[in-house]
């Protein structure tokens, strides 16, 4: 029924939806149910394009078994701090952490920086990230690692308590992007050179400049839309409003 749980019949149609290349919204609409609700179900069980709705049933029915009660520490905000609903918050980490992981990051690379992005101080040692997401110092480690090398965070010495501090700022994003547009300007280049190896009139030299093309033009758009978007928000004229109207209407 409309506001419980899914049922196989409901994942069913989500999946007929998805076929028929309905949006989130259609699909919501057509079961009656909060966008959210489809949002979070297709992208905790494969995505747009992987989604099963028999596998996702028992994915979730295997969820519900194994799930046990949350302690305090895991999340960043599971207290009801500022009036916040505890319980939205434990499913706004959740939606993070899938949303993130369905970008590649690995999980528990995902569950660090939802854990650092949600902290309202939006920094964390080491042995802090430990005892939130109760897991090992060595994973903790790997993690951090990598979310480094993709700059999505930095690293801070704290003088006080002679410790790390992981933080995540507001360029955060901006520097991951430009990390992602120097990635394809690589590719970009890789192709050109490898168009002339193989000559650029044969098929694979063909295939090798058309890769080249359009690497370097998604890498350029990048650096473009990263640039403006810092030039507008230096600016101040970067507003919650005009991001709301842009995507008003996307599921």
């Amino acid at each position: 029924m409309p506001g419980g749980r899914l049922t196989q019949l409901d994942r069913r149609q989500i999946a007929e939806g998805l076929v028929e290349g309905l949006t989130y919204t259609e699909i919501a609409g057509r079961l009656e149910r909060p966008i959210s609700t489809i949002t979070r179900e297709v992208i905790r069980n494969g995505g747009p394009g992987g989604y099963q709705a028999d596998q996702a049933h028992q994915a979730t029915a295997q969820r519900a078994r194994r799930r046990r009660p949350t302690p305090a520490p895991m999340s960043p905000a599971t207290t009801p701090a500022h009036g916040r609903n505890p319980e939205a918050v434990r499913d706004l980490v959740e939606r993070f952490i899938a949303l993130m992981i369905n970008t590649g990051l690995p999980r528990m690379s995902a569950r660090v920086l939802t854990c650092l992005y949600l902290n309202d101080s939006g920094s964390l040692t080491a042995a802090e990230l430990v005892r939130r997401l109760q897991v090992s110092p060595a994973s903790i480690s790997k993690a951090v690692g990598e979310l480094e090398q993709q700059q999505l965070i930095r690293r801070e010495r704290d003088p006080r308590r002679r410790r790390d501090r992981y933080v995540i700022d507001a360029d955060v994003w901006v520097r991951g992007w430009m990390t992602s547009a120097r990635h394809n300007a690589m590719m970009a280049d890789f192709a050109r050179e490898g168009a002339e190896v193989l000559g650029a009139v044969t098929p694979a030299g063909s295939r090798l400049q058309d890769m080249g093309q359009f690497f370097w033009h998604v890498g350029h758009a990048m650096i473009q839309a990263a640039e403006q978007w810092q030039k507008d928000s230096s600016a101040g004229r970067t507003t919650a409003g005009q991001y709301g109207e842009a995507t008003r209407g996307k599921p």
